[in-house]
């Protein structure tokens, strides 16, 4: 295959690494605004919407299986593909968390726990696979160095949000209501206590992302757990 060609598959890819990337906080963007607005409606076309990420995921992966199979790439084109490969895996699961914002949606009927803002974490989520993403496009290590700092704020926040809703759990006088009213609090709060896991585990998709960006750039493996 002619160099040029060559290049402009690795060009491609990153494109539509970079594409991939859109889709899916778009999807967790619905995510959110379906469990916000208990939007039904918009909680469906998020689940719907999942079949899309994984046929991009199995696209993206089958153009990265052909570019080291066909062409053996050596040095900064091999960190390349690997990346980008590492990258689509922790974009098609942030789809799935996506998703589960959507069945989340679908199983609450009321607000609770209030004080516990789930728009402020996920919205500091989807700016952290933004950065994430604008620090691949870009090769900008020092991008992915400041997401894995923010990672330690979102980590802090989702506990103490956690540990908002366990508190006032423990604080509720259960004794004073039915074995149904029991009941329906319970789920109302594992379903919290999940939204607020999977968002928490978004910010680390990010981080993971990052830290195939800096392995990418500079062949470090600082970032990676």
């Amino acid at each position: 295959m002619p160099r040029e060609d060559y290049q402009k598959q690795l060009e491609d890819l990153r494109e539509n690494v970079l594409y991939m990337s859109e889709v899916v906080m778009e999807r967790l963007r619905m995510g959110l605004s379906a469990l916000e607005q208990k939007d039904e409606e918009e909680a469906w076309e998020v689940i719907d919407g999942d079949e899309e990420v994984n046929e991009l995921y199995l696209e993206l992966e089958q153009d990265c299986i052909d570019l080291l199979a066909l062409q053996q790439p050596v040095a900064s084109d091999l960190r390349f593909i690997a990346a980008s490969f590492k990258i689509i895996t922790d974009l098609e699961r942030i789809g799935d968390l996506a998703t589960n914002l959507g069945e989340y949606t679908l199983e609450a009927d009321r607000d609770v726990f209030p004080e516990v803002d789930i728009q402020e974490l996920g919205g500091l989520t989807l700016d952290m696979i933004e950065d994430a993403m604008d620090a691949y496009a870009e090769e900008d290590t020092d991008g992915c160095f400041h997401i894995a700092e923010r990672d330690d704020d979102l980590d802090s926040l989702c506990e103490r949000a956690s540990e908002i809703v366990v508190r006032d759990l423990i604080e509720t006088e259960l004794k004073d209501n039915s074995e149904e009213e029991i009941e329906t609090l319970l789920q109302d709060v594992s379903r919290l206590l999940l939204t607020i896991r999977d968002i928490e585990r978004i910010g680390d998709h990010a981080v993971n992302i990052a830290a195939r960006t800096l392995y990418m750039v500079e062949n470090s493996d600082e970032l990676i757990y």
